[in-house]
């Protein structure tokens, strides 16, 4: 998709899915065959249920139907939210990550795998697990020297309802 069209579309979209609360994460054409699909992610700090990406699904098709913003082809529209795995990019999403398991590649190649404590404008707050039976540990690491984070998938999470009971 060029920019010119991203951009466009993205002008477009953003206030539709900011009406109904929730933040474009992201937008992506892509060809399948003769047809294109048009794939939007939508998140919110409290995340997105199945109503509401229904409810965005709706607005957004009508306003793409209404314009010629995707020309005169057939297309498909997809959306949804980010997956479990998803890449940590913007500061709304270290924070939305807050509790959860992350591994940071550092600027230095080195790896950390940690729990995010707290998020400040600079950095992050981090709980690095213990090894062998060994305490966890704090570490602090600044916005600046991380090249990639994403959430780690964890099978036996407590959820938070069921850390303050």
């Amino acid at each position: 998709m060029s920019t010119t069209q991203s951009d466009r579309l993205r002008a477009l979209l953003e206030p539709l899915i900011a009406a109904q609360g929730l933040d474009l994460e992201e937008i992506e054409v892509a060809s399948v065959g003769r047809k294109r699909v048009l794939r939007v992610v939508v998140d919110s700090d409290e995340g997105a249920d199945l109503d509401q990406v229904a409810d965005v699904s709706r607005a957004l098709s009508a306003t793409l139907d209404e314009t010629d913003a995707m020309g005169e082809g057939e297309y498909t529209l997809e959306v949804g939210t980010p997956g479990a795995e998803r890449p940590l990019t913007e500061h709304r999403h270290y924070v939305r990550a807050t509790g959860r398991l992350v591994k940071l590649q550092l600027n230095d190649d080195a790896e950390v795998v940690a729990r995010i404590l707290a998020v400040d404008d600079d950095g992050l707050d981090l709980e690095v697990p213990g090894v062998k039976g060994r305490k966890p540990t704090a570490r602090r690491v600044e916005f600046a020297d991380v090249a990639k984070a994403r959430v780690e998938i964890e099978f036996n999470r407590k959820d938070k309802k069921e850390e303050e009971a």
